[in-house]
């Protein structure tokens, strides 16, 4: 029953990010990363996005054909393939909230471009070739390491002068070959899992579904009314996408924040992931930032001196040390229940 009502929540999302997508010029990728978020293990989101949003560009292309700009096209889709294995690669080693977080802080920043007029907002910024082909590259790193990559790259769409029609059928030319390469991808690295297959079928027919009226759409809205909504797709997706990846960083390595008092100052200490970050104010030497460090990040000579210093020690803490005009390391040396602390 639980998978049902998932599924059906899915369908109902995906079927509303597809349709607002045709709208924005895209996006419905990062209107879903959120949702599916909750529903798979991070690495298997982008698979299963994937199966959707190749079902949505291939209809895209087939519905909007003569309004493609290959000028665009050649230059944009041959640095972002390989880029796209780095990124698919890269899922294998690290988890994608972190890159999220950023996505979610550079989709808010276009709040500003809402507001603007209708001239300002069609003002043509046409860039150097090579400049398309750094695009294409990003794009696909990042495709390929979230899964979703639309919005993100929407403010290059809206700025270069293209129609709204044209920006629809020129991404999903630019992004068709990126889904099928992550697609074989995320195969060969074990991510296209029974779930992420079955979460990506019910996304890959709402977007069909809503790719089907999309023709009879985009004519009945203006150019400023479609930009306008892009750029404010863009921002809610930013915020959406940042609460919940950093919802789910302080899930998974919660931060604990404490204050007090030292000798002529005050203390704030963090602990996050098991790293201990302290900012100390001192009315004599005013702020040090200080954080733990493991022994191997000292520099040879200091490790030597800590060798001679912790002879015999229960424990043993290392703290870099950083404030105005002044850079060196504390060591702190528990033995037989007596706390000793060295400046070197």
């Amino acid at each position: 029953m639980f998978m049902f009502l998932s599924g059906l929540l899915l369908f109902s999302c995906a079927l509303l990010a597809f349709s607002l997508s045709a709208v924005c010029g895209g996006g419905a990728g990062l209107l879903l990363l959120p949702l599916l978020g909750s529903l798979l293990p991070g690495a298997h989101v982008p698979a299963a996005l994937s199966i959707g949003t190749v079902s949505s560009s291939i209809s895209r292309i087939i519905a909007f054909w003569p309004r493609i700009r290959w000028d665009v096209v050649v230059w944009f889709v041959p640095p972002a393939l390989p880029a796209v294995w780095i990124g698919a690669k890269l899922l294998t080693y690290i988890n994608p909230l972190y890159l999220e977080l950023l996505m979610g802080l550079f989709l808010m920043a276009n709040l500003p471009l809402i507001f603007r007029s209708a001239k300002e907002q069609e003002v043509v910024h046409p860039l150097p070739k090579g400049y398309l082909a750094l695009i294409g590259l990003a794009a696909g790193f990042v495709s390929g390491l979230t899964g979703a990559v639309g919005l993100l790259f929407n403010r290059f769409y809206l700025r270069y002068g293209m129609g709204k029609e044209e920006i629809v059928a020129t991404r999903a030319a630019n992004e068709v070959m990126l889904h099928l390469v992550k697609l074989a991808l995320y195969a060969s690295f074990g991510l296209l899992t029974g779930k992420a297959l079955t979460l990506g079928a019910v996304i890959a027919v709402a977007a069909l579904l809503a790719s089907y009226g999309m023709k009879w759409l985009l004519p009945q809205l203006s150019e400023g009314l479609f930009r306008r909504v892009g750029y404010t797709a863009m921002v809610i997706s930013g915020l959406s996408l940042f609460t919940e990846a950093a919802g789910q960083v302080v899930t998974n390595a919660p931060i604990d924040i404490d204050y007090s008092p030292v000798a002529n100052g005050m203390s704030t200490q963090l602990q996050w992931r098991n790293k201990l970050f302290s900012l100390e104010f001192e009315y004599d030497e005013g702020f040090e930032f200080e954080h733990t460090i493991p022994f191997s990040e000292l520099p040879p000579d200091k490790q030597a001196e800590v060798k001679k210093l912790s002879q015999g020690a229960d424990h043993m803490v290392l703290e870099e040390v950083f404030g105005i005009d002044k850079h060196a390391y504390e060591v702190y040396v528990y033995r037989k229940r007596k706390l000793e602390k060295f400046d070197i």
